[in-house]
């Protein structure tokens, strides 16, 4: 299929986790009534995110994959035709959490997961005290309607993910987050930090030459602390933004993607043509200090 309508479900959560569900739910049936095929969902939309404290008790929200979460959003799937990616905090044994994102086709079958590969450890970001860095390497779904790629959240600063996401077929790139601002910072700092995740975003799509979707919460939480910025947003592959989400409102959004405009972009801006794979190996060391 050359052209496939995308949405995105940006809201804020509360404690309760069949309630965020819920939400989610209706979120992805709004979007279905206006013609998506494909719905993302923001990162660990089921429950606020934890990760601000590092807090045993916090481990009880997580849950097998499959497990009740991906029950529940495989029978919407299949109830609307819709493809799901839908980001959990997966319990795969005990004492080994992941930061995993499930996709689910559009006949309610279990395609599979992707483990989040980078995992930050910053003031209100505690992830490392959670989540075991993914061990599944870099994952496209070949859905009903596309081959996606699906990275989270801190991925997104990482070229070479996106980059081997793309070299294996994905034709969109999803990214579910979570990120905000600290409600102590100056606007200067807030502008320029989303700034640079937004620009970080748009110059995969560039240099991939292929769309990207990137979801985020809104709402404050950590006691008022932290504001999520939402923002979400869409680029084409020359990183234009087609769509930007606001900062402070819940939001579910449709947005019809040409992936055929792919061919086009890699024709005339040949940047897949011209790698030198050849001299690329020494990205494989953790810092280049020896002459």
């Amino acid at each position: 299929m050359s052209k496939v309508k995308v949405g995105f479900v940006q809201m804020s959560c509360s404690n309760d986790k069949a309630e965020n569900l819920a939400k989610a739910s209706k979120g992805i049936r709004e979007a279905a009534a206006k013609g998506a095929q494909i719905v993302c969902l923001q990162e660990l939309f089921t429950s606020l995110y934890f990760c601000d404290v590092e807090d045993y008790d916090n481990f009880s929200l997580a849950e097998p994959i499959p497990g009740p979460s991906t029950d529940s959003l495989q029978k919407v799937a299949a109830e609307l035709g819709v493809v799901i990616i839908a980001s959990l905090f997966e319990k795969r044994a005990q004492g080994i959490y992941h930061n995993t994102t499930a996709v689910l086709d559009a006949d309610g079958a279990y395609l599979g997961k992707y483990r989040k590969m980078h995992i930050p450890d910053d003031p209100a970001y505690y992830e490392k005290f959670y989540f075991t860095p993914g061990d599944l390497g870099y994952k496209v779904f070949k859905t009903k309607f596309a081959t996606i790629g699906v990275l989270i959240c801190w991925d997104q600063w990482y070229p070479e993910a996106a980059r081997i996401t793309a070299l294996m077929g994905a034709e969109v790139l999803f990214y579910p987050t979570a990120i905000g601002w600290a409600t102590s910072q100056d606007d200067a700092t807030n502008t320029e930090q989303y700034n640079a995740w937004q620009t970080i975003q748009r110059s995969h799509a560039i240099a991939n030459g292929i769309h990207v979707v990137s979801v985020n919460r809104v709402g404050f939480e950590q006691d008022g602390l932290m504001k999520f910025w939402g923002g979400s947003f869409i680029s084409n592959p020359f990183g234009t933004i087609i769509y930007q989400a606001s900062h402070d409102q819940e939001e579910v959004y449709v947005q019809e993607l040409d992936l055929a405009v792919t061919d086009r972009y890699r024709t005339h801006w040949p940047f897949m043509r011209d790698r030198r794979i050849d001299s690329y190996a020494p990205i494989t060391k953790r810092f280049i200090d020896e002459a």
